[in-house]
């Protein structure tokens, strides 16, 4: 029989995976899948009387916790590393009734989440419609003669929640001038100018910007100038 690494000392019931094969020393079944040591010597699940417990591997800690919780018996499952040099943990023998208990505890958990996540996603809507009306009105305070669609339009555009634009920075979100007129900059460069025209052809954006920027003042300067009928 190959001799086994002794696991470190624990509190608990201990179960191995053994690297090489193992027969019981009571019973000589084998190879052994599992095994418990008992005086240095592995015994079977059968003969150490954990057999009617199933096994759950490590990765999900929240249901490994509550099978436990639900388990009047229970063990923890390791392995030797050999490149590591040390035992690591498994997964645990569980109850079936007590995972079973722990699965449907985990589930209305789980089911809590998608409630709150669907309750988090509607107040963020509606924080998101308030903030782009609101970006909306101070486009229109500052450009009075742009069409109101249009500032819709802009506001919408810059406020988009994790776009990285002006209107989610944090002058934006506190509806400074700066942020505000650089939305409508924006917006005026690349649909009232032959901007993206430009970049398009080889246009160094530089350059581009160059050119067009007299056409985007100009347009700023009626806006700013005329008020709009609505619509």
């Amino acid at each position: 029989m190959a001799p086994l690494a002794t696991p470190p000392p624990r509190t608990g019931l201990l179960v191995i995976q053994p690297l090489r094969r193992q027969h019981c020393a009571e019973c000589h079944a084998g190879p052994l899948q599992m095994l418990v040591l008992e005086e240095g010597a592995p015994r079977c699940l059968d003969c150490a009387d954990l057999a009617h417990l199933v096994f759950l591997p490590r990765g999900d800690t929240a249901l490994t916790r509550r099978s436990r919780e639900e388990s009047a018996l229970s063990a923890v499952v390791v392995r030797f590393n050999r490149r590591r040099g040390r035992y690591e943990r498994q997964g645990v023998l569980v109850e079936e009734p007590g995972l079973t208990r722990a699965e449907q505890r985990c589930l209305a958990d789980a089911e809590a989440r998608r409630r709150r996540r669907e309750r988090d996603a509607r107040r963020r809507a509606q924080e998101d419609v308030r903030f782009a009306e609101a970006f909306a009105t101070e486009i229109r305070r500052l450009f009075p003669g742009c069409p109101v669609d249009r500032a819709r339009d802009v506001a919408a555009h810059a406020s988009v929640r994790g776009s990285g634009r002006v209107g989610r920075s944090a002058a934006g979100r506190a509806l400074s001038e700066g942020a505000v007129t650089s939305a409508v900059v924006a917006s005026v460069r690349h649909m009232d100018t032959p901007y993206d025209q430009l970049l398009m052809s080889g246009v160094p954006r530089h350059e581009a910007r160059r050119r067009i920027a007299e056409a985007v003042e100009t347009t700023l300067r009626a806006w700013r100038a005329q008020v709009s009928g609505v619509g």
